[in-house]
């Protein structure tokens, strides 16, 4: 990274700061709903190389774009100015200026293994390495969860995307060896022990290559039929909602907002269960309940595709202990819990499957909690 650094901009970096992608163990699309979500970071992250500038612009470099340098003037770092990769970094700087904060340009270099487009959110892992770096240079002082709030800012007002704020937490506020609970509508987590290789087992990430563009607008979709649902209910968000006010819930919505709310509610309920078997040791159990998760993201969310239904029933009939899509949905990838043992062969009658289907062959890998974003380097630049 500092190599690369220097040869592109001249000079040394003030420092090196990473942010990991993230999988989310269940809890999908409830965290716009005020609900819960249990994510872990996962080993692949993006890495930043960074120097301050005192001259009010922001020049950027991707490895992965192996492109030229964005130059960008702070002062026009407005919504809808960057439509590139850039948006993401350019928005954060942006959101830190909207929220009152004091900072000028930087030079930043960026490199990460995070898979674009797999539902790991490289997004995330992006903003808030960014915001991390910025936190340091400009002797912000601002917590790990105002830093994730502040690069989901950006990802919302900037670079137009309606997420809520559990990716950017997973990357900020992660531990080793552990799940983060998240209780969105509090603003609070809770680190929970997940080690599944003490118990012989092992969480097998399985990207289907299948590309998803959450700003394409299906995202939205699903997240203004939530709201509207919430408000024609008469509570503040669909986490309100519990599993025996479902059949009231559905004699008073539109036909077409029901899945929808029944989705949030009983996922919110699959969060509780998780935790619960998790702080008991039973990683095990919690097999059963990431496939009822997957069938209701493909029944009742709609956002499910052929090659996720697949990976799902592969992993199941070759043993697994269960499986669901993972990530914002419309592809991207699927998590499974598999015996160790177990895990090369049921990899193995995945990738068959998709041969047999005629789908590009999956990306398949194991993962175990990592930690959050976090400075890896401190240097002095050259005057």
């Amino acid at each position: 990274m500092k190599e690369a650094f220097r040869s592109i901009f001249g000079t040394q970096p003030h420092g090196i700061w990473a942010a990991p992608g993230r999988v989310n163990l269940i809890g999908e699309h409830t965290d716009y709903n005020d609900g819960f979500a249990l994510p872990i970071a996962i080993p692949q992250t993006t890495l930043i190389a960074a120097r301050r500038r005192d001259d009010g612009r922001l020049r950027l470099h991707s490895a992965q774009g192996d492109g030229p340098v964005h130059d960008l003037a702070l002062a026009d770092l407005v919504p809808g100015a960057v439509t590139t990769w850039a948006a993401y970094p350019a928005g954060v700087v942006w959101a830190l200026r909207e929220a009152g904060h004091s900072v000028g340009g930087a030079d930043l270099h960026i490199d990460s293994t995070v898979p674009v487009g797999a539902g790991l959110s490289s997004s995330a892992a992006l903003e808030c390495a960014v915001a991390f770096a910025y936190n340091d240079l400009y002797g912000l002082g601002l917590s790990a969860p105002t830093l994730a709030l502040l690069a989901q800012r950006a990802e919302n007002g900037f670079a137009g995307v309606p997420c809520g704020a559990m990716d950017q937490l997973a990357s900020s506020c992660c531990t080793a060896g552990a799940t983060l609970h998240l209780d969105i509508r509090a603003g609070s987590h809770e680190q929970v022990p997940f080690a599944p290789e003490s118990e012989g087992l092992r969480l097998l990430i399985v990207d289907t290559r299948v590309k998803h563009d959450l700003g394409d607008g299906a995202y939205a979709a699903l997240r203004a039929g939530c709201e509207r649902a919430a408000r024609l209910l008469g509570v503040a968000a669909l986490r309100d909602i519990t599993p025996a006010d479902l059949p009231a819930a559905g004699r008073a919505l539109p036909a077409h907002l029901v899945p929808l709310v029944r989705h949030i509610v009983t996922e919110n309920a699959r969060v509780a269960d998780v935790v619960a078997h998790l702080r008991a040791g039973r990683i095990a159990a919690i097999g059963p309940i990431l496939s009822e998760g997957h069938a209701s993201l493909r029944d009742d969310y709609r956002i499910s595709c052929a090659e996720s239904d697949l990976v799902v029933d592969t992993v199941l009939d070759a043993g697994g202990l269960g499986a669901r899509q993972t990530g914002g949905g419309f592809g991207g990838s699927v998590i499974a819990l598999v015996a160790e043992d177990r895990a090369a062969a049921i990899g193995a009658s995945v990738t068959r499957a998709f041969r047999t289907a005629g789908y590009r062959e999956p990306n398949l890998f194991p993962v175990s909690p990592a930690r959050g974003a976090r400075r890896i380097e401190r240097e002095v630049a050259e005057t």
